[in-house]
């Protein structure tokens, strides 16, 4: 089978092409933000720290999505050499997610720039600053917002797009609201600019759901994709989401100021019971602002090494729902198809 990707300047279609027009007239509509669109309206979650990977963003690219780079917590010369991999391996789109919160958020945003990715998404606290960035280097910045006065702000501002990130997200959690109850209450008030669903999203009848009745333009998913078999977290990150129940999937204290949903293991039980977890000292110092009752740098990194017991591994609400890896191609197939099922 010939590998068609990045071979469009020849004047032969690429697997997006392909994937587009051989196999769907499409019925969902493409998410356009700044002057890039994503045939498919799907952006995958930028997950960090090195779970979102450019092993997982091209795919996503190419299969008409937008794939996204965990951007957080890594240096930046790691982030521009994995954004330039993507760059020049797909002609879909590539955005990079950088939390607020890190103590290197301007100096990742500039990198990311000169590296050429296409789209910044933003979360874990605001700036106003980052607008005027996106504006001067014509760089569309997306922000994930948890409330309807962000998202005021934020479409005010320049976001050239919203992504509304409720309750059921993993991660870094700004609400405790659910995605059904949040998402209206911000689609009152932006209006001019697209607004994307995030939370909890784990097939496409949830999708149609969401677009359909609450008006979403696209959604994001981001525990779907670990789930897939380009995600390069070790065997164990994936089984930790395979085995877990709904009772496993808890909320904990981030270090970064914010709660965080996560599955329960030895870690977590430790912190629990008030057990010591934090390190001597701070090897990473990469926060704004740290309580320093544990590493999240650290721990993020052991359960994505294989660690998972006393790793700390990130999840959405409904990861328990999910009992099988695909490829992204599969994912994608399953989410159009049962989408324009409804």
């Amino acid at each position: 089978m010939v590998h068609l990707t990045k071979i469009r300047c020849r004047g032969i279609i690429t697997s997006q092409d392909l994937y587009m027009t051989n196999e769907y007239r499409m019925k969902l509509p493409e998410l356009k933000i700044g002057n890039f669109t994503a045939k498919i309206p799907i952006i995958q979650g930028g997950m960090s720290i090195r779970v979102s990977t450019s092993e997982l963003a091209i795919p996503v690219a190419e299969c008409g999505g937008i794939g996204t780079i965990g951007g957080s917590g890594i240096p930046v010369a790691e982030v521009q050499e994995d954004i330039r991999r993507a760059k020049n391996a797909t002609y879909g789109v590539v955005a990079v997610n950088i939390m607020y919160a890190m103590k290197d958020f301007y100096e990742l945003v500039m990198g990311s720039i000169e590296a050429g990715v296409d789209m910044i998404i933003t979360g874990a606290g605001f700036s106003r600053d980052i607008f005027k960035i996106g504006k001067k280097y014509n760089v569309p910045i997306v922000s994930i917002v948890s409330s309807p006065a962000f998202g005021v702000l934020a479409e005010k501002l320049g976001a050239a797009a919203i992504i509304v990130e409720a309750a059921e997200a993993g991660g870094h959690l700004g609400t405790d609201k659910s995605l059904r109850e949040l998402f209206p209450e911000v689609r009152k008030v932006v209006s001019k600019v697209p607004l994307i669903a995030a939370g909890g999203i784990t097939n496409g009848l949830e999708m149609a759901e969401l677009m359909g009745e609450y008006g979403a333009d696209g959604i994001q998913i981001a525990s779907r994709f670990v789930l897939s078999k380009e995600c390069s977290v070790s065997q164990n990150f994936k089984d930790s989401f395979l085995n877990a129940e709904k009772d496993d999937i808890v909320l904990v204290q981030s270090p970064v100021g914010l709660p965080g949903r996560a599955i329960r293991n030895t870690f977590i039980e430790k912190m629990s019971r008030g057990e010591k977890v934090a390190p001597e000292e701070c090897t990473y110092k990469c926060l704004k602002k740290c309580s320093y009752k544990y590493c999240i740098n650290e721990r993020l990194n052991m359960s994505r090494t294989g660690d998972v017991d006393n790793g700390l591994v990130f999840s959405g609400a409904n990861t328990y729902k999910m009992k099988e890896i695909l490829s992204v191609r599969d994912i994608f197939d399953r989410f159009v198809q049962e989408a324009e099922s409804v």
